[in-house]
């Protein structure tokens, strides 16, 4: 299933820094980076549980915001894209 992870972490202080790439790690872990704040992970029932368990121990729920979209097996034509990001095909493996 596709999940959209959007997330908007306090800066102010060096630990909201600190978390901040610590949820963005995580969320390398399962998908790719589509804008600063937001990844597109493909991942099965078990992946998702895991995956909001990393990224929710890491907020600070009074200062932070995470969301998670799930856009489920049938997404192909549910997402547009326009603009200069390339697009990258979950579908096909990722070389880096």
């Amino acid at each position: 299933m596709l999940v959209l992870v959007t997330y908007d972490i306090c800066m102010e202080d060096l630990e909201g820094k600190r978390r901040l790439r610590r949820v963005a790690r995580h969320c390398l872990n399962y998908g790719i980076r589509v804008q600063k704040s937001v990844f597109e992970c493909r991942v099965d029932a078990a992946q998702l549980v895991k995956l909001k368990h990393l990224v929710l121990s890491e907020m600070d729920e009074a200062r932070d915001s995470v969301r998670f979209y799930v856009l489920g097996n049938n997404y192909h034509g549910k997402v547009e894209h326009y603009g200069v990001s390339p697009v990258l095909s979950l579908d096909e493996p990722l070389i880096l």
